[in-house]
């Protein structure tokens, strides 16, 4: 795929699976990019899990490439599967099981980058509240107490990303 292209541009009809070298081919090539994305995956998420978060970007920068020749195989091996069924049916069930673990990987970087993001998400929200009520009008209301700065009263917020 071409560097200007998206990833939603309509996608051909992948190329039948006819013979048994053929759906090796692919069944190896597969588990070639599974097992190297999965490999990016682990580190990106145990970085991740030790709070090296520009790390963890370095080590992901090839995870779209991966993903998408992942994504060209797996559409292969769906669109054959009644030829894979028929021609390596114990290879089939193999590379099924292979694939649920590789899920289950997933699902734990899944969860662990959505924690990461609630993390600094709360971590700024609590920044900015912080800014905003120092820097918010000292008034008392009508009762004596204090009033809570309103939601519109905001101050700029800058992130520097070099520590």
């Amino acid at each position: 795929m071409a560097a200007n292209q998206s990833f939603s541009a309509p996608l051909c009809a992948p190329a039948p699976v006819l013979s048994t070298g053929e759906a090796e081919q692919l069944v190896a090539s597969f588990l070639a990019v599974m097992d190297e994305l999965a490999a990016v995956v682990e580190q990106e998420t145990e970085f991740v899990r030790l709070g090296r978060l520009a790390q963890a970007a370095a080590a992901a920068s090839g995870k779209a490439d991966l993903t998408r020749r992942y994504l060209a195989d797996a559409l292969r091996l769906q669109a054959g599967q009644g030829n894979l069924k028929r021609l390596m049916p114990e290879k089939l069930k193999a590379l099924r099981q292979r694939h649920d673990a590789f899920r289950a990987q997933l699902q734990i970087n899944l969860t662990v980058l959505a924690t990461a993001h609630a993390i600094s998400e709360g971590i700024v929200r609590g920044v900015s509240g912080e800014l905003a009520r120092k820097t918010a009008p000292q008034t008392y209301g009508a009762s004596g107490r204090p009033n809570d700065p309103g939601r519109n009263i905001s101050t700029p917020l800058a992130v520097s990303r070099v520590l």
